[in-house]
């Protein structure tokens, strides 16, 4: 059942990442944005990751995409329609595309996955709860932290970028 599951939700994600990349209205993508960050929200709630699918909804699926959406309801026109883009541009980006997932699906297929043998026993404590977040060895988190705020950082440059009118 859960498997079947997972399968629904990765539908999900994929179609509305298509949607939210192909759409040339800028409120629709906006939206269809939101649906992808809650369709990820409810695959780490599959996966029984409470803390990281609390985090999922609350940052980036009710801040980032308020954000991008008042951003563009409050300094752009709500009509706006990007430009239709030239088949070489197109075809540039759907190669890009195509070669960083052939690369990721390389790394994941030569990269050697142990499996544990017994589950490690951590104490709840703050302090061991700390250390697991600042960490950067085995089991730390400090890298993906750095890739968030990198992530972040991009979101709002490119909600700047797509609400700023251009001077005519």
């Amino acid at each position: 059942m859960n498997v079947i599951f997972f399968y629904i939700i990765a539908a999900a994600i994929l179609g509305f990442s298509i949607l939210s990349v192909t759409s040339r209205k800028i409120l629709r993508a906006a939206t269809f944005l939101l649906f992808v960050l809650i369709s990820t929200a409810a695959l780490y709630f599959l996966l029984q990751v409470h803390f990281l699918a609390a985090v999922q909804l609350m940052v980036y699926a009710g801040g980032i995409a308020v954000l991008i959406i008042f951003s563009i309801l409050l300094t752009s026109n709500v009509d706006f329609t990007f430009e239709k883009i030239d088949w070489k541009k197109q075809l540039f980006s759907g190669l890009l595309a195509l070669g960083g997932a052939a690369i990721t699906i390389l790394t994941l297929l030569q990269f050697n996955f142990k499996a544990l043998i017994q589950p490690q026993t951590v104490t709840p404590d703050i302090r061991s709860f700390g250390r697991a977040f600042l960490s950067y060895g085995d089991g730390g988190f400090v890298l993906p932290f750095e890739v968030i705020t990198v992530l972040l950082l991009a979101a709002m440059v490119a909600a700047i970028m797509v609400a700023k009118k251009s001077k005519q």
